[in-house]
C-alpha cells in the first residue's frame, strides 16, 4: 500500500494544536492535524466549571489574533471582560470549536495510535487503519494521558474511585456522600459544583487553607500595586510576569529549578469564584493525610491523619481524586517503545530544545508537557500564543 507523505503531522486539537495549525496554514506549511477538538475541555472538565485564567488569557491565538475570545463573544453577543468575569467552559468549548472551523477546517477526528521511526522520519498509524509518513510530528495533546491518582487510591475499584477529568455530569451524585482530594482548581470547582447537585461533599487536602484567589481588581489599577504585583496571563505578581514574558530564559535555567518552578508558580488554587459555593457548604478536612483507603460493604472507608495528631474515620460512597496531572513520557503509549526509550529525559519529563524539539531529531511536544521546559506558561492555554509563532518561525527555517 502506499503511504503519504507529508511534512508536519499535528496530534492533538486543543489550543496548542489548533493555534499551531492556524499558524502554518498562515505559512503555507503542509500539515495535517489529528484529533477530538477541544477533546479535553468539552470531555474532561464537569458542566458549569469556570475558568480560572483571565478573558484576555484565555484565547486560541492566530496569526494578528484576529479571532481572540473577545471577538468570538461580541459576535455571538456572549458576556465577556478582560478580567472580571470568569469565563464558562461552555463559553470557551463553543469558541474553541469556531476557531476550529475558522482556522483547521482540515482536522481529522481520528485519534493517532501509533508513531514509530521511519527511514523518512516517522511513521503514523490512524484510529481507522491508515498509514502515513511525516518528516515531523508535534506531539500536543495537553493533558490527556497525564491524570494522576495518588497510589493510596489507585488500588481502589473505578466504580468506588474516579479522577476529576472523568466527570462532565454530576447529577449522578445527588444524595450520595462524596470525597474530594486535592487543593486546586479541579478540587475548589468540583466540591462546589457537587454540593450545587446535592451531593455531602467532604474535601480534603494536606494544606492548612484552601487559597483561593482574590476577586480582580478593575482596570486601571493603582500604579504602586501595577508595579509591585503586575498583571499577566498567569496572575498577578512578578514570578508570573516572569514565566509568562522570559519563557526561554526560564528554558535555561538548571534542571531543577525548573521542575521546582512548574510546581510553585501559580500553584494549586481555586478561583474567588468558588470560594462562596465551597465555603460553609463543604466540610473541610484540612491539615489531613489519607493513610488508609478501604473499600467495605457499601463504599469506601477512610482513614485521617491531623497535622495535630488528630484522626478522623469518614465514609463515603465515593471518592474523586482531583489531583491534578503529571507529565510522564511513558504515559503517551502511542509513541513506540522504542522512541520512548530514546527520548532523553528528567524525572521522566521530556528534555526539549529551545524549539520544543525532543532528543529525536523531528519529534516535538507542546503543551503541558514542555512546562518541565519551558515553565508554567505551558500549563495553560495562554502558552499557546508563545509556542504556536515559536515554533513555526522554527519549522518554517528548516523546511
Amino acid at each position: 500500500m502506499t503511504q503519504q507523505s507529508i511534512d508536519v503531522a499535528i496530534i492533538g486539537a486543543g489550543p496548542y494544536g489548533l493555534s499551531l495549525a492556524a499558524h502554518l496554514r498562515a505559512r503555507n506549511i503542509a500539515f495535517r492535524i489529528f484529533g477530538t477538538p477541544m477533546s479535553s475541555w468539552r470531555n474532561r472538565m464537569a458542566a458549569g466549571t469556570l475558568l480560572k485564567s483571565y478573558g484576555f488569557a484565555s484565547s486560541l491565538y492566530d496569526p494578528g489574533s484576529t479571532f481572540t475570545l473577545e471577538h468570538f463573544c461580541r459576535q455571538q453577543s456572549l458576556p465577556y471582560s478582560d478580567v472580571i468575569d470568569p469565563v464558562p467552559i461552555e463559553t470557551f468549548v463553543a469558541y474553541g470549536m469556531a476557531f476550529q472551523q475558522r482556522f483547521a477546517p482540515n482536522l481529522e477526528q481520528t485519534d493517532i495510535t501509533s508513531v514509530t521511526h521511519s527511514p523518512e522520519g516517522f511513521t503514523l498509524a490512524t484510529q481507522t487503519g491508515e498509514r502515513l509518513l511525516a518528516r515531523r510530528v508535534i506531539v500536543a495533546v495537553g493533558i490527556t494521558h497525564f491524570e494522576y491518582i495518588p497510589p493510596i487510591l489507585a488500588n481502589l475499584p473505578p466504580d468506588l474511585v474516579t479522577h476529576s477529568s472523568q466527570h462532565t455530569e454530576l447529577s449522578q451524585f445527588r444524595g450520595r456522600t462524596v470525597a474530594v482530594v486535592g487543593a486546586g482548581a479541579s478540587a475548589g470547582d468540583l466540591a462546589g459544583l457537587l454540593q450545587e447537585a446535592g451531593a455531602n461533599v467532604h474535601l480534603i487536602a494536606r494544606r492548612d487553607t484552601i487559597k483561593f484567589h482574590d476577586p480582580p481588581e478593575h482596570e486601571p489599577r493603582p500604579l504602586t500595586k501595577r508595579i509591585l504585583m503586575p498583571r499577566s496571563g498567569l496572575g498577578q505578581g512578578w514570578p508570573a510576569r516572569l514565566c509568562t514574558d522570559l519563557p526561554l530564559v526560564f528554558h535555561a535555567l538548571p534542571a531543577n529549578l525548573r521542575l521546582r518552578a512548574v510546581q510553585r508558580v501559580n500553584g494549586p488554587a481555586p478561583g474567588w469564584f468558588a470560594k462562596s459555593k465551597v465555603v460553609g457548604h463543604v466540610t473541610m478536612h484540612l491539615s489531613a493525610t489519607l493513610n488508609q483507603a478501604s473499600k467495605n460493604s457499601n463504599g469506601v472507608h477512610l482513614h485521617l491523619t491531623h497535622r495535630d495528631a488528630n484522626e478522623t474515620n469518614l465514609h463515603v460512597d465515593h471518592i474523586i481524586a482531583a489531583t491534578g496531572y503529571r507529565v510522564d513520557l511513558d504515559r503517551l503509549t502511542f509513541l513506540g517503545p522504542d522512541l520512548r526509550r530514546q527520548i532523553k529525559t528528567v524525572e521522566g519529563t521530556p528534555i526539549l530544545d529551545t524549539h520544543f524539539e525532543s532528543s529525536i531529531p523531528g519529534l516535538y511536544l507542546i503543551g503541558l508537557a514542555a512546562a518541565p521546559s519551558f515553565g508554567p506558561l505551558c500549563r495553560f492555554a495562554y502558552g499557546a500564543k508563545f509556542t504556536s509563532k515559536h515554533l513555526t518561525r522554527h519549522l518554517a527555517s528548516t523546511v
